[in-house]
C-alpha cells in the first residue's frame, strides 16, 4: 500500500521529502495540543528536523521488504496528520501502531477510518500476527481507538514514558489476526 484512498477526503500515502514544510507547520501549529501525550514535540524546531524525520521513515522501506511503514493522512488533499508502525518485529510478527492529528482536524472520524486501513495493511500486506498500540492510561481520547476495534487491554507499563516534566504509564492494547473482524 503506497497510496490508499478510504474515501472522498481521506488518503494514506507515503510521505515524500516535498511534505515536510507542511509537516513542520501541522506539528508547530498543533504543538500546544500535541504536547500533553507527545514527549518528542520540542525536537522539532526547524522544517530540516521534519525532512530528516521524513526521510527516516523512507529508509524504514528496507526493513519492511518494500513495504511503507507510516503514512501521510490526508484530508481532503491536505496533511491532517500521521499513522503508522512505529516498531514492527519481523521475528514474532507484531506491529506497533503509532498515530496523532492535527488539532484542527479532530472530530470529524479521520483517524478512525485511518486506524480501520493500517490494521487490515497490518493483518493483510506486512503479514503481522499481532497489532499493538500503546496509550498514555490518562490520554483517554487515543485510548477510545483501540476500544472501538476490538483490542484487548495486556496491561500497564508504569513511568512508560517522560513527557517534559512527569512519567506517565502506557497502557497496552493488543488485538490478534484471528480476533480481528473486518
Amino acid at each position: 500500500m503506497l497510496d490508499y484512498k478510504i474515501n472522498d477526503d481521506i488518503t494514506l500515502r507515503m510521505f515524500n521529502v516535498e511534505d515536510a514544510e507542511a509537516l513542520f507547520q501541522l506539528t508547530m501549529e498543533s504543538k500546544p495540543y500535541l504536547r500533553e501525550w507527545l514527549g518528542w514535540l520540542d525536537y522539532i524546531e526547524s522544517v530540516e528536523d521534519s525532512k530528516q524525520n521524513i526521510e527516516g521513515r523512507i529508509k524504514g522501506l528496507i526493513e519492511t521488504g518494500g513495504f511503507p511503514k507510516s503514512f501521510a493522512l490526508m484530508y481532503k488533499g491536505v496533511l491532517a496528520g500521521t499513522i503508522g508502525f512505529n516498531e514492527i518485529d519481523r521475528g514474532i510478527k507484531c506491529g506497533t501502531i503509532g498515530y496523532w492529528l492535527g488539532q484542527n482536524f479532530q472530530g470529524k472520524g479521520i483517524m478512525s477510518q485511518a486506524l480501520e486501513t493500517i490494521i487490515e495493511y497490518g493483518f493483510c500486506d506486512l503479514n503481522l500476527n499481532k497489532i499493538e498500540i500503546r496509550v498514555a492510561t490518562e490520554n483517554l481520547k487515543s485510548r477510545a481507538l483501540p476500544e472501538r476495534f476490538g483490542f484487548k487491554e495486556e496491561g500497564v507499563i508504569r513511568d512508560a514514558e517522560w513527557l517534559y516534566d512527569r512519567y506517565v504509564d502506557h497502557v497496552v492494547y493488543g488485538l490478534l489476526r484471528n480476533e480481528w473482524v473486518r
